[in-house]
């Protein structure tokens, strides 16, 4: 597995807080990398950024090869229990253990003030790994995401494979049901999802107002745009990337 880590020229002088971003469905860390055009904005508000990839690489890694939406490319950010995906499929851990614990400890980024986002799947990962770890996050935004795996193919195949037929289990990875278990979320920073309404899979896969009605319940704020005429692709996340950035550079700048 490769990764990539962008710093801004303030880092040269002192610590920068650090954003990950979490990438979607056949991707590696290299779309965010070289399709995403985060950096200008990063530069700008003194913000570094993690690209990892999706999912394990090696030839003895498990791989579902006629599936694009399962196996490598295809981690879903969670710890898969089920054979033969469960030793090399722990991509959670990876995220917010392992990857973090050697970002923090070999570049010049403020372990305390850290954010994440993502596009689609990474979207999914982003949302549901802020709720899950609240002491390592302080900022989450979202392109694209799917908020509720447990009720849409793409998560159901996931899950079922990695996870096995227990929907509960599927619950603990699912940001709508993650979310409605929250209570007096209104001190919480915003949440910022950006969706395209001539995305393909908007309807199917996605259903962006299942979240928005489990914030609601718990008083969680959230600014989501639906943005007319864009689809699902990274010309739509070069399109509002500066703002995501603002976004976490601006509750990052002010959190401890």
């Amino acid at each position: 597995m490769k990764f990539s880590v962008f710093l801004p020229p303030q880092a040269k002088n002192n610590p920068v807080p650090v954003v990950t971003f979490l990438s979607g469905l056949t991707c590696t860390h290299e779309n965010c990398t070289t399709k995403a055009g985060a950096y200008a904005a990063a530069a700008r508000e003194g913000i570094a950024i993690v690209a990892p990839d999706t999912s394990p690489r090696g030839d003895h890694v498990p791989d579902e090869e006629s599936s694009y939406d399962f196996g490598k490319g295809a981690g879903f950010y969670i710890n898969a229990t089920q054979e033969p995906w469960a030793q090399n499929y722990r991509m959670e851990n990876y995220i917010v253990d392992d990857l973090n614990a050697l970002i923090c400890s070999s570049f010049p980024v403020i372990r305390e003030r850290q954010g994440i986002f993502g596009h689609s799947m990474g979207g999914h990962g982003a949302l549901t790994l802020y709720l899950k770890y609240p002491d390592l996050y302080q900022s989450v935004s979202a392109f694209s995401p799917i908020v509720a795996p447990s009720e849409v193919p793409w998560g159901q195949k996931a899950f079922s494979g990695y996870l096995g037929d227990d929907i509960q289990e599927w619950k603990k990875h699912d940001a709508c049901a993650l979310m409605k278990t929250c209570n007096h979320r209104s001190g919480f920073s915003s949440i910022l999802i950006d969706q395209g309404l001539s995305d393909q899979f908007l309807e199917e896969q996605l259903k962006p107002h299942l979240f928005k009605e489990a914030c609601e319940e718990a008083g969680q704020k959230l600014t989501l745009r639906m943005q007319d005429e864009y689809d699902h692709s990274y010309y739509f996340i070069q399109s509002f990337v500066d703002d995501h950035v603002t976004h976490h550079a601006h509750i990052l700048a002010s959190s401890r």
